[in-house]
């Protein structure tokens, strides 16, 4: 600790020397600064005169200052810029859970817009965007030169109305049309479902909604199955969230943990960074955890995949997530609009970021591509049903087993047999029961 202060005491003091042996150039420094900025923003006025007087059709005055301010916000990074008064309205709605558009979350990259997930259940998922998709045109408009903000009020609208984008898509050699009915989006932040002894909370948006569902969800289902000790573990579901409240993210990773550090900011100023740390009280009393992800998990997402695998606490399944690592603060202003601004990153508990760089799995599992139902072998012949000894006439009866035993049997059969199913289905969710089960036989032995 003494090392620390006077490291500290040390560079304060140099600080002061510096200073004072350099007052005056460092304050004729400031003025120069000073004098450019007030130089800026008097070539601002000017330009902002000649477009109102001399551009060749009339410009709406209040446009074009929003316009420069959301220029001057988005030169600093993908995540910030300027919100008027509606969309601002829209975004507090949103963090509630409902809200009206396509449900899906972008961001731009190198000028593209990228989706970084299609939100469960609305009409963008439903007519099959995905995340990575590149959107390149909205009812034949191209977006090339468009600030990001610009392009979501291009995909805002009525409910009921109909808007037509199109799609980019790694391995798809040519860009296609997806037509989607603008819809009101009232999200279930945490879907919860039971697959055999295990508990699945899908957890979709990380909205004011989110810890309650999960923990009300998560209650009902350990009831369904007759207590905390017929539970096997927990699989959370993280794929394709792409991220939301900070509040949200660190009460969800709470609910699993005891103690430790969950997540840190760290702003620009020493007073602006934070740390947050665990409350006593985890909701699967200690029963093992999986938690999927993909590259659709963003933001907050990364904060719950970054915070529980570090305590031992999860083993991470999937693929890399998105890597967004950065805090928006949402600040309002005077003319009922508002400013999202990038403020701080954040970071692990291990004090890694994951800004561009997204948690990577403990174990790599790919989603493969399903095949046709009617061609599930792969050559348009449906792959025939298998026999067995129980198949052939005049088989001879097992008698060594009592009528509970075979009952077990053909129980722990049924469960397989689901257990296949669901691997076709959905690979990755198959492949986080397995490891579940599996980690649940280990701790009880």
């Amino acid at each position: 600790m003494n090392k620390f202060v006077l490291a500290a005491l040390g560079g304060t003091l140099a600080g002061v020397i510096a200073t004072t042996q350099f007052a005056g150039p460092l304050l004729a420094q400031n003025n120069d600064t000073s004098t450019s900025i007030y130089e800026q923003l008097d070539l601002f006025g000017d330009i902002f005169e000649r477009i109102r007087a001399q551009y060749v059709e009339p410009v709406d005055e209040r446009a074009l200052i929003e316009a420069a301010i959301n220029g001057m916000l988005t030169s600093l990074d993908p995540h910030s810029g300027y919100l008027p008064p509606d969309d601002a309205a829209n975004m507090q709605i949103q963090t509630r859970g409902e809200f009206g558009g396509l449900g899906i979350e972008v961001t731009q990259e190198e000028g593209f817009v990228k989706v970084i997930a299609p939100m469960d259940g609305t009409p963008a998922d439903i007519a099959g965007v995905q995340a990575g998709d590149f959107i390149t045109h909205v009812d034949g408009e191209n977006l090339m030169g468009l600030t990001l903000d610009q392009t979501v009020a291009m995909m805002r609208g009525p409910v009921g109305s109909e808007i037509v984008i199109t799609v980019v898509r790694e391995g798809v050699a040519d860009p296609f049309d997806i037509s989607i009915t603008r819809d009101t989006i009232k999200l279930t932040a945490v879907r919860t479902r039971t697959i055999g002894d295990a508990v699945v909370l899908r957890v979709s948006t990380f909205t004011e909604q989110t810890y309650p569902n999960l923990r009300d969800g998560l209650a009902e289902a350990v009831e369904e199955l007759g207590g905390m000790d017929s539970l096997s573990g927990v699989i959370i579901d993280l794929r394709n969230n792409p991220g939301g409240l900070l509040t949200q993210a660190i009460q969800v990773s709470d609910a699993f943990l005891n103690e430790g550090e969950i997540v840190s900011t760290r702003g620009r100023n020493p007073q602006d960074s934070d740390r947050v740390n665990a409350i006593e009280g985890d909701l699967a009393e200690g029963k093992p955890i999986v938690v999927l992800i993909n590259g659709g998990s963003a933001s907050a997402s990364e904060i719950v995949a970054g915070a529980l695998p570090e305590h031992r606490r999860a083993v991470i399944v999937g693929t890399r997530s998105f890597g967004k690592g950065s805090v928006q603060t949402l600040m309002p202003l005077r003319s009922n609009g508002a400013m999202r601004l990038t403020t701080a990153r954040y970071y692990t508990p291990s004090g890694r970021s994951i800004q561009a760089l997204g948690v990577s799995p403990d174990l790599v599992v790919e989603q493969p591509i399903r095949l046709p139902d009617d061609a599930e072998n792969g050559n348009g012949t449906p792959t025939p049903p298998s026999r067995s000894e129980a198949d052939l006439r005049g088989a001879l009866n097992n008698d060594s087993l009592s009528e509970d035993e075979r009952r077990l049997i053909e129980e722990e059969r049924a469960a397989a047999q689901a257990a296949a199913e669901l691997r076709n289905e959905d690979y990755q969710l198959s492949y986080a029961v397995d490891l579940l089960r599996g980690l649940s036989a280990f701790a009880e032995r």
